[in-house]
C-alpha cells in the first residue's frame, strides 16, 4: 500500500527530513537559551542601577577585569582630569545613531591612581582623521558618577582594534593600553559617565541600557519547534496524498483495460442492425 516510501524520492524525501527535524529543535533551543541570557542581563542591568553608588576603587583596580556581576554598577570618583592625554574612540554612535566619536579621559584620583572616564558621544570633524571639537573639562578637583564598563576587547565589540591611527584616536577603551600609554597604573574597565551633566549638552551623555525589553528569542524559539513539528506532520500529508493518487490512476487504469471506461464524448453510438 505504502511501497512508494521505499521509491529514491521518497527515501531523499525522509532522509531530508529526518535532517531537518533536530536542526530545528536546536535552532529553537539556541533562541531560548538567548531568551534566558536576556532576561538575566535585564535583571543584572535593573539591580546595578538601583544599588547604591560606591567608590569606583572598591570595585575595581590597577589590572582587574570587571566582573559581569558588576557591569552597570553605580560609581564615583573624585580627582583631577588630565585632559593632556584625552583621546577620542573612533566609530561610536550617538542617541539617533549618528557616527562620531566617544570621549575617552583620564581621572587622577584624590587618594591616588587614575581610573579612564567616558565623557559621551561629540560629532566627527570635517575628516574622520582629524581631531573633533572637544569641550574642555573642569579644572581643579571633580566628582563624577557613572556606570561601571568592563574593558572592551576585539571579540566583545565586534570591532577590529586598528594600529595605524591618527593622533589620540583609538577603536577600543582598554585601561591596559591607556596605562601603557601613560606609564602609570589604571584602574581596569572604565566610567560611562552620568554625572555632573555637561552645561552645553556636549559631550552627549551616553543613554542608559534598556533593562526592559527581552527582544522576540521566545517567539522565534517557539516558531522553530513548529516547524520542526510540521516536519512530520507535512511528511505524512504528503505520503496519504500520493497514496491517493495512486490509487485512483490504479482504478482509472483498470477501467481502461477492462472497457468499462466512460465513452468518448461526440463519438455517435452504434446503430442495432435492423431486424426482419
Amino acid at each position: 500500500m505504502y511501497r512508494f516510501l521505499l521509491t529514491r524520492q521518497w527515501l531523499l524525501l525522509a532522509l531530508l527530513a529526518l535532517v531537518l527535524i533536530p536542526t530545528m529543535v536546536e535552532l529553537g533551543f539556541w533562541q531560548f537559551h538567548r531568551h534566558e541570557h536576556k532576561v538575566a542581563q535585564n535583571a543584572l542591568i535593573s539591580r546595578n542601577l538601583k544599588a547604591k553608588p560606591v567608590p569606583v576603587a572598591s570595585l575595581t583596580s590597577p589590572g582587574h577585569t570587571v566582573p559581569r556581576s558588576d557591569y552597570w554598577r553605580t560609581v564615583t570618583a573624585t580627582g583631577t582630569y588630565d585632559p593632556a592625554h584625552q583621546v577620542v574612540v573612533r566609530r561610536r554612535t550617538s542617541s539617533d545613531d549618528r557616527v562620531g566619536f566617544h570621549v575617552l579621559i583620564p581621572l587622577d584620583l584624590k587618594g591616588g591612581g587614575t581610573v579612564l572616564v567616558n565623557r559621551g558621544w561629540v560629532p566627527p570633524a570635517a575628516s574622520q582623521r582629524d581631531f573633533p571639537d572637544v569641550p574642555p573639562v573642569p579644572r581643579g578637583e571633580v566628582t563624577v558618577t557613572g556606570r561601571l564598563k568592563a574593558d572592551e576587547t576585539t571579540d566583545a565589540s565586534g570591532i577590529k582594534d586598528i594600529s595605524d591611527l591618527p593622533d589620540r584616536q583609538v577603536m577600543l577603551i582598554s585601561s591596559a593600553q591607556e596605562a601603557e600609554r601613560l606609564s602609570r597604573p589604571v584602574l581596569g574597565g572604565y566610567i560611562e559617565q552620568t554625572s555632573p551633566e555637561p552645561v552645553d549638552g556636549s559631550p552627549e551623555l551616553i543613554g542608559s541600557p534598556d533593562s526592559g525589553s527581552i527582544g522576540p528569542h521566545m517567539a522565534y524559539a517557539v516558531q522553530w519547534w513548529l516547524f520542526a513539528a510540521g516536519v512530520p506532520v507535512g511528511y505524512v500529508v504528503l505520503a496519504r496524498r500520493e497514496k491517493r493518487d495512486r490509487a485512483q490512476a490504479a482504478a482509472r487504469a483498470a477501467e481502461e483495460a477492462s472497457g468499462s471506461g466512460p465513452e468518448e464524448p461526440g463519438r455517435p453510438e452504434k446503430p442495432e442492425p435492423a431486424t426482419a
